[in-house]
């Protein structure tokens, strides 16, 4: 016998065939993806006589410069801001609000009035930067 030989079978398994499979169709899939997704399906939508148009009601919360708080231009503190936020979601749930926050606020500044948002209850919640 020869030394370095196994008298027994062989326990370990070979993976490098299997990578390189793996890598292969990695490389097949990454290169037809982009043909898949920029594919366009054509569907042919029924007409409806009699709709209602959907209203898509929503309400701005402007924080300026100063650190003031507004309602749709009612000016308002943080107290009032949750309690306003909470009547007006318990009409509408899915009420769409949009904080327009001024460029030179803080984040952190930013960050609480959101909170107090969230903390409302408010699911649909748009940002923008208000101010120069």
């Amino acid at each position: 016998m020869r030394a370095g030989a196994q008298d027994g079978p062989i326990t370990s398994i070979n993976v490098t065939p299997l990578v390189d499979i793996l890598l292969v169709l990695l490389i097949i899939f990454m290169t037809t993806a982009p043909l898949i997704h920029n594919r366009l399906v054509k569907v042919d939508v029924p007409k409806v006589v009699h709709s209602r148009p959907q209203t898509a009601q929503s309400l701005t919360i402007i924080y300026d410069a100063r650190k003031r708080l507004s309602i749709s231009g009612q000016p308002t503190d943080a107290a009032a801001l949750k309690a306003a936020l909470r009547a007006a979601l318990r009409g509408d749930p899915d009420l769409r609000i949009t904080l327009a926050a001024d460029r030179g606020i803080g984040y952190g500044d930013v960050m609480a009035v959101l909170d107090d948002i969230r903390g409302a209850g408010a699911r649909r919640i748009g940002l923008e930067v208000a101010g120069k």
